[in-house]
């Protein structure tokens, strides 16, 4: 495990050079570039530290064990020490998502279940602006078309971290969330009170840090201009202010009407663009490679789902990693740790159990 920690002590080493440089601040995409790897490195670091130390506490007690017994019966506890030390360590070194410090685009669409899925897909929204909020996150809405009832019918929504540790990435918590959300409860437009199952699918996309990371040509372009629909006033609804982007090369079509005008409106529609278009080149490029990239899903089919809420029993289920929690009030209320936390935990895995096999 030396031999790997080795040269990425000397990378952290050379980047903390490069960050004490002021010309590498004139460049303010470079330096946020070299400040994440810089905060990712800096957790290995620490825990290589820590190993190393918890290593050399072992070998001192072993060695004055040789002359008092009391330096033996400590010699357990601090071997188990180094352990969780190292495996600590090994954790760290698993080749990462490189995506997973970047922010998101998070969008919400209502599928099977007519205005009961637009309702749940309305909750789902507020779920992740709530749990965005308990992370100190913050969270743009830029578009949303609203159902009759109060729900949603289709919604985008921006959200960004805080900067600083690895761990904080919006996309390395937010990622597990893309695919069907299904529910089960009592619908409000059902007057015998039965029980009915509806789905909403979320499509999670890392966002392209700079304009230029993701090239658009205008005149890929097909920009449609209409009145927006929705809560009047303000003129959102009574001039032509929305706007729909149509990617002509690859058929893809974004619209947004939450702004006021229509260079603000398209401004958006270009954010969510981007992000798709970055996302369709990642995925055909992992296709091509080796297939190993999981697409999220993109249907909003009961069938293929990967969470269940039911009401009736206040019980959310992840069908992924096993979860379940009669918590469901609390999930919706934007506490998505625990949760989060079993889909994180069982990527890792997987990930070192790979990373092992490829390995020898």
């Amino acid at each position: 495990m030396r031999d790997v920690v080795a040269p990425l002590l000397e990378e952290h080493a050379a980047l903390e050079q490069q960050l004490a440089d002021p010309a590498l601040h004139a460049d303010a995409a470079r330096a946020r570039r070299v400040g994440r790897r810089y905060a990712e490195l800096g957790a290995v670091v620490r825990a290589e530290a820590g190993w190393r130390a918890a290593a050399d506490d072992v070998a001192a007690a072993r060695a004055l064990a040789v002359e008092d017994a009391s330096f033996a019966e400590e010699l357990p506890g601090l071997v188990e020490a180094e352990a969780t030390a190292a495996e600590r360590l090994r954790r760290l070194l698993v080749p990462r998502d490189p995506d997973d410090g970047r922010d998101v685009i998070l969008e919400v669409r209502a599928g099977e279940g007519g205005e009961e899925s637009a309702l749940f897909a309305g909750d789902l929204l507020r779920m992740y602006l709530r749990y965005a909020e308990r992370r100190g996150w913050r969270a743009e809405v830029l578009d949303s078309a609203p159902s009759d009832l109060g729900g949603v019918k289709e919604a985008a929504l921006a959200v960004r971290g805080r900067g600083g540790e690895p761990g904080d990435g919006v996309y390395a918590s937010l990622k597990f969330e893309g695919g069907v959300h299904r529910v089960q409860r009592v619908p409000v437009t059902e007057s015998a009170g039965r029980i009915h199952t509806s789905a909403a699918g979320v499509l999670v996309l890392p966002e392209p840090e700079e304009v230029d990371e993701v090239e658009v040509d205008p005149a890929d372009l097909r920009v449609d201009v209409y009145r927006s629909s929705g809560p009047g006033g303000q003129s959102v609804n009574t001039t032509d202010s929305a706007v729909r982007l149509t990617h002509l090369p690859t058929g893809l079509v974004v619209s947004c009407q939450n702004e006021k005008s229509q260079l603000q409106n398209k401004e958006q529609a270009l954010r969510i663009l981007r992000a798709r278009l970055r996302a369709l080149a990642a995925d055909e490029a992992a296709q091509a490679a080796s297939g190993a990239r999981r697409a999220q899903v993109r249907t909003v089919d009961r069938s293929e789902r990967i969470r269940t809420y039911n009401f009736p029993e206040n019980r959310v289920s992840d069908h992924r990693t096993g979860f379940k929690s009669h918590t469901l009030d609390a999930v919706l209320d934007g506490d998505l740790d625990a949760v989060v936390a079993s889909c994180v935990q069982a990527d890792e895995d997987e990930r070192l159990q790979a990373a092992e096999t490829s390995r020898g």
